[in-house]
């Protein structure tokens, strides 16, 4: 079985807040608009007046914290109250997840994302990712369908933090070194193959252009190189996730980073460095507690992926021990690798990076 879950349209240009309401227009004249206010501050006023020059009647609503199930569930019965058809989702990854558990909820709503940041594909994935009130991460919510639109604007992604453009990096190249271990116990999945391809594409586009891409980003100008890394970190990154067959490929670094959002002292470090750390981690799980792989070390550097981990609350050492024993990863998944994935190996490498970076 091979499936394959992605937005209907994908359309990135410079400037398009100022067209969101020719783009929505055909899709409803009654929507709900989730964001949060730098988000909503970055799109507006060019936003605001294009939905208003197309008859497009709208409600704003801003995601205070995490998304929780309570969140989805609030934003969802507000929605259903006011008889919108179609969710408007601005902002980062938190706001877009909302805004796809909230469509993904109701009947009869379509959803549209708008990422404010390139900070991750949550604006293309096929999931919605839920955490606790603390940002613990707790499950992923496969969607049963999926944006009708994401609509990308450079300029805006142009004017963000640096520091969302490279953790987006990081998130985004993390899936073909997290995907390619897989094809060495299974060379015949066609998902498998399609993503690594994909991610691979992605790293490719980091090597050529991302160091431009990040220097344009700090300039806020927009390049062509900036363009193709915001692609990758969006678009590549969230196709490679979007196929799916019987052979499951969740990725490492990313199980790492699920335990990481529970470790209150990591909660200021964004998704793509908690995934860069992870990363790190599993390099040296493939290397048997030895070095990382060099190519991907110098990747992590030069992106700023946090290469240690910040002082931590109580015995250190009993704190590492810990995280190790509490990272999800079912033993049928870890067999499919070609290293030893576990509580013991997983402290080992924890404990290789306390001194060696």
């Amino acid at each position: 079985m091979l499936a394959i879950k992605s937005p209907q349209t994908y359309y990135h240009k410079s400037g398009i807040r100022s067209q969101v309401g020719e783009y929505i227009a055909p899709l409803s004249r009654h929507i709900a608009i989730i964001t949060s206010p730098q988000a909503w501050k970055a799109v507006n006023p060019e936003l605001e007046a294009s939905l208003k020059a197309h008859s497009v009647n709208y409600s704003v609503s801003f995601l205070a914290g995490e998304c929780t199930e309570q969140a989805i569930d609030e934003h969802g019965a507000r929605v259903k109250e006011q008889g919108a058809s179609l969710v408007l989702g601005i902002g980062g990854g938190r706001v877009l997840d909302t805004a796809k558990g909230v469509g993904n909820l109701l009947e009869g709503v379509a959803m549209v994302t708008f990422p404010t940041v390139a900070a991750t594909c949550a604006a293309w994935s096929p999931i919605t990712i839920i955490y606790n009130a603390a940002g613990g991460h707790e499950r992923s919510q496969p969607l049963t369908k999926m944006p009708v639109l994401v609509l990308v604007d450079s300029e805006v992604i142009a004017r963000s933090d640096v520091r969302f453009l490279k953790a987006g990096i990081v998130d985004a190249l993390a899936k073909w070194y997290e995907f390619r271990p897989y094809q060495q116990k299974n060379r015949d999945s066609l998902a498998l193959n399609l993503k690594v391809q994909a991610a691979r594409f992605a790293v490719d586009t980091f090597i050529e252009f991302g160091q431009q891409a990040v220097e344009d980003n700090q300039l806020e100008r927009v390049t062509p190189a900036l363009v193709k890394v915001i692609d990758a970190n969006i678009a590549v990154a969230g196709m490679a996730n979007s196929m799916r067959d019987d052979f499951p490929a969740p990725g490492v670094a990313h199980a790492l980073h699920n335990r990481m959002t529970h470790q209150p002292e990591l909660h200021d470090w964004l998704h793509g460095e908690k995934v860069g750390y992870g990363l790190l981690l599993q390099s040296i799980l493939e290397n048997d507690g030895g070095e990382p792989d060099a190519g991907l070390f110098a990747l992590l550097k030069q992106f700023d992926a946090p290469l240690q981990l910040p002082l931590l609350t109580g015995d250190r050492s009993e704190t590492l021990q810990k995280m190790a024993q509490e990272v999800k990863f079912s033993a049928q998944n870890a067999a499919r690798l070609p290293f030893t994935l576990s509580a013991a190996t997983i402290l080992q490498a924890l404990q290789a990076t306390e001194n060696a970076f």
